[in-house]
């Protein structure tokens, strides 16, 4: 048992566990080696791999397939991970679909194969990744630009959970130059993309000869100047990584300044985030993924703070992970995905208040980080 937490606790974190278990075997072999995105019907029926390869989740459901190999040794885990592992050689070989989602698709394939596995060809294609990454990197502006086309200095706060794959590639090369560019990138992003109460931009327009700051549009928010809930969750949990990786304390210092603005929003929300912390009061929209994300991040700091803070963040995760398992989980063997209420984008007419892929994602993630499973796959 875990002795930081109450009896309440453990017994919640077992049953849960015991859950996801039962789910996860239906799941994969009903699903197997296609890539699921949102369930229709309760079944996961697109099939990703054939309708957009490129598209920026592929990674996370071969990331929840290794979180369960790893966790239970189940090889069916590891053989329809390993699938979709090879389907995803498609995009590398079309390039242009891909941008700075790179971290997100293969630190959670293949750079978890090789961590898990050691399979060569598995750091192959994560060493191809990196240096993609690394190649949309402005030298002058000092940051990696996002998205393709004309969006050439732009950077958004979701790249904070793909620059981890930068800091493994410099670890597995001993070639520093991976983190140079990590490093540089995110100083760039906690300058222009966090605000000094913990709030967040989603996108920063910069000069993309000078790096000044040119705008600051709304991006999957309510506005400019709003505070879109996954944002939040991205850059919390993702300068808790740059931390992990660097040991700098001001990228901890930043994670938790972003992890009170968050607890305090979902404090009077009944620990379930709105899409975003600045928006009309009517309509009310959720976004349960930014809630099992910033979980997954406040645990990350928990391992980083002294332990007379720890109680603080890891109090504030479980009771996140138990409102949302509460209103949002469905645990029907029968029925794809587990984490309802996921919403892609504030004024998103498609994708609101459903199963999302990375929900069920994160939230596995942290519950293996509870259950002291948690293997790194950042």
């Amino acid at each position: 048992m875990n002795k930081q937490l109450t009896e309440t606790e453990q017994q919640w974190l077992d049953r849960t566990w015991d859950n996801i278990q039962r789910k996860m075997s239906a799941q994969c072999a009903r699903v197997g080696d296609r890539i699921p995105y949102v369930p229709e019907g309760g079944r996961y029926r697109e099939d990703m791999g054939e309708s957009d390869i490129y598209w920026w989740t592929n990674g996370f459901w071969p990331g929840i397939l290794w979180h369960m190999y790893q966790a239970t040794g189940e090889p069916n885990y590891r053989t329809a991970a390993e699938g979709v592992e090879r389907r995803l050689d498609t995009a590398f070989n079309g390039f242009d679909g891909l941008h700075h989602d790179v971290g997100f698709m293969w630190l959670h394939s293949a750079v978890a194969n090789y961590r898990l596995t050691g399979d060569q060809s598995a750091k192959t294609r994560g060493m191809h990744a990196a240096n993609l990454l690394a190649g949309r990197y402005n030298p002058r502006g000092k940051f990696i630009r996002a998205w393709n086309d004309d969006c050439t200095g732009w950077i958004i706060i979701d790249s904070m959970m793909n620059i981890p794959i930068l800091h493994w590639a410099s670890q597995e090369t001993q070639d520093p130059r991976f983190a140079y560019i990590a490093v540089d990138h995110a100083d760039t992003v906690l300058k222009h993309a966090v605000r000094e109460d913990g709030s967040c931009n989603h996108i920063a327009v910069l000069d993309p000869a000078t790096g000044d700051l040119v705008a600051a549009p709304g991006g999957q928010g309510y506005a400019s100047g709003s505070s879109w809930s996954r944002g939040q969750a991205w850059a919390l949990y993702g300068f808790a990584l740059s931390h992990h990786y660097t040991g700098d304390d001001r990228y901890l210092s930043a994670a938790k300044r972003i992890a009170h603005y968050f607890i305090a929003n979902v404090s009077v929300t009944g620990h379930v985030p709105l899409v975003d912390f600045r928006s009309p009061a009517e309509p009310v929209k959720w976004d349960t993924t930014a809630g099992v994300c910033a979980a997954c991040g406040l645990l990350a700091i928990a391992d980083a703070v002294p332990e007379h803070e720890r109680s603080l963040y890891q109090s504030a995760a479980i009771r996140m992970l138990r409102a949302v398992d509460e209103k949002f989980c469905n645990w029907d063997v029968e029925q794809d995905s587990i984490v309802d209420g996921g919403t892609a984008a504030y004024h998103s007419a498609k994708h609101t208040e459903v199963p999302i892929i990375y929900g069920d994602y994160f939230f596995i993630e942290a519950v293996l980080r509870l259950k002291n499973k948690h293997v790194l796959i950042w």
